[in-house]
């Protein structure tokens, strides 16, 4: 299982066009081949900043969808409504506490 954040910083007047390209587009990638979960977070101060939370089977499912043509275009479109470079975390569960 591979945990990906990606934090994004996007120009206040973009925010609106973000969401609309994130709502029309979360069903695609949640559905993508090894995608296991899709959230959007916002942060809890700033209003245009937002992070994606996906959890993938595996990289490579995760680098399929990086080399997809969904991605490509989503991608294209997101980046440019960017204020800073975005932050990206892969990640795997290492300690459980429940």
């Amino acid at each position: 299982m591979l945990i990906r954040i990606v934090r994004m910083t996007f120009k206040p007047e973009e925010v609106d066009a973000f969401l609309k390209l994130f709502n029309e587009t979360k069903s695609k990638i949640r559905h993508f081949p090894g995608c296991q979960q899709l959230s959007l977070m916002k942060d809890y101060n700033a209003d245009n900043i937002y992070s994606t939370y996906s959890i993938w089977e595996h990289e490579d499912a995760l680098n399929a969808y990086r080399n997809s043509p969904l991605f490509g275009e989503v991608w294209k479109a997101t980046k440019a409504k960017f204020a800073e470079r975005p932050i990206a975390f892969s990640n795997k569960e290492f300690i459980k506490v429940e």
